[in-house]
């Protein structure tokens, strides 16, 4: 059974930095495409950025160029480096490992219980 944990959200002023981890356990980590999803309050979930097992990586628009996903085979682990933080990156952030070697779109796959994001000052 997969387990994936997440951990590293919290409180940050507008224009700080934080980094996410999600440790996964119970399966094969580096054949799996990985993501960050996240969902603000009275919205839908949404991809942030996702790798792929060989370490393609993807953005949504509105965090390309602040935010870098990245991954650490031997340590089962994946990052989500996020910089210049918005008010609007507010939101619970998710971690998904797919189960393909990539994040198909709907999402098919294990979740995180979720950790959250708060950008204010």
């Amino acid at each position: 059974q997969v387990q994936l944990v997440e951990s590293g959200g919290g409180l940050v002023q507008p224009g700080g930095s934080l980094r996410l981890s999600c440790a996964a356990s119970g399966s094969i980590f580096s054949i799996a495409g990985m993501g960050w999803y996240r969902q603000a309050p009275g919205k839908q979930r949404e991809l942030v950025a996702d790798i792929s097992s060989s370490g393609t990586t993807s953005y949504a628009n509105s965090v390309k160029g602040r935010f870098t996903i990245s991954r650490n085979n031997a340590k089962s682990t994946v990052y989500l480096q996020m910089n210049s933080l918005k008010p609007e990156d507010t939101a619970v952030y998710y971690c998904h490992r797919s189960q393909y070697s990539y994040v198909r779109i709907p999402p098919i796959g294990s979740w995180g219980q979720g950790t959250q994001v708060t950008v204010s000052s």
